[in-house]
């Protein structure tokens, strides 16, 4: 299944109603979830208890009254996570670079907006610029800590698709240098438009990931390149901290593709399996830096792409 929150048009995040993505449309299903203090809570509440409220939501996902997305807004799956747990590159990118070591860093939940929404690029200069990253994330069912690889399954509920928007300081090195700051301005962590269960998705590690600024195609890359396979993210994670309910970890990103982000493009992410969002690009100066990508538009791991485009 695919779950999602929305509201009404022109409706407040804060009024976010729980649903089913469906190829018919959206079906409510708040008869069957309960709604508590936030959306957020909503959702953790729903992923909890989804294995005992799986009957009912396939009911209404095959017969459930669907409303077209056209009618609704859909807003970020999950609004606020405890955290966002975040990978350093961790991309081969066509066996171009040498072994790295796992790592990685936290974001600011509080940057997390939904499809539709905007990303505002701040009033402050001292980034000279900034860029997208597209990213599969996983989505955890807690409390789990300390998971063994072989047992990864059991921690991860879904997934949902990640633009990790990133303020550049010298080159492409994120700003602020020690501290990465520069990773969780607000509106820096479009999330959406769904989260698939896992059962929709046989392997994390063969996704096809696409992004478009203004129809052009910039980041289309599998995740089979993935340098350190989602097993082994969840080890590293849940050896560190206990992953909650509603918790996020981005896999990272083939670099592959970057390019900038500037007032008045309209970006799209796609994952294959996943689904897609739409979000427009504001910035109150105006700043303006060469269009294109980091590498051309064929660098991105073509054979991986090849063996796993859809057809």
């Amino acid at each position: 299944m695919k779950l999602v929150l929305f509201a009404d048009p022109g409706g407040q995040a804060s009024e976010g109603r729980p649903g089913l993505l469906t190829e018919r449309g959206i079906v409510d299903v708040s008869t069957v979830v309960e709604r508590r203090h936030s959306p957020q809570a909503t959702m953790e509440g729903l992923i909890d208890d989804f294995e005992s409220l799986r009957p009912r939501l396939a009911l209404l996902q095959s017969d459930g009254p669907a409303i077209p997305e056209s009618q609704i807004k859909l807003l970020a799956p999950l609004p606020r996570p405890g955290k966002i747990v975040n990978c350093i590159a961790n991309y081969w990118e066509h066996a171009q670079r040498e072994p790295r070591p796992l790592n990685m860093f936290l974001k600011s939940s509080d940057a997390v907006i939904g499809p539709g929404d905007t990303i505002r690029l701040p009033e402050f200069t001292e980034p000279w610029a900034f860029m997208h990253e597209a990213e599969l994330a996983v989505v955890f069912k807690g409390p789990a800590k300390s998971v063994a690889q072989a047992d990864w399954k059991r921690a991860v509920f879904g997934y949902t698709c990640l633009i990790d928007v990133t303020a550049r300081g010298e080159g492409r090195a994120t700003w602020k240098k020690g501290s990465w700051m520069g990773k969780s301005f607000d509106t820096f962590a479009p999330l959406g438009p769904c989260i698939a269960t896992a059962d929709e998705i046989p392997d994390p590690n063969s996704l096809h990931v696409q992004f478009w600024n203004n129809g052009e195609l910039r980041h289309n890359y599998n995740t089979d390149d993935m340098e350190h396979r989602v097993p082994e993210l969840v080890e590293f994670a849940s050896t560190i901290m206990t992953l909650k309910t509603g918790d996020v970890l981005s896999c990272g990103t083939n670099h592959e593709g970057l390019g900038f982000l500037q007032d008045g493009e309209q970006v799209e992410i796609a994952i294959h399996g996943i689904g897609r969002m739409k979000l427009g690009v504001a910035d109150p100066l105006r700043r303006q830096w060469e269009r294109g990508v980091y590498m051309g538009a064929d660098s991105t791991h073509p054979e991986a792409v090849r063996r796993n485009r859809p057809r």
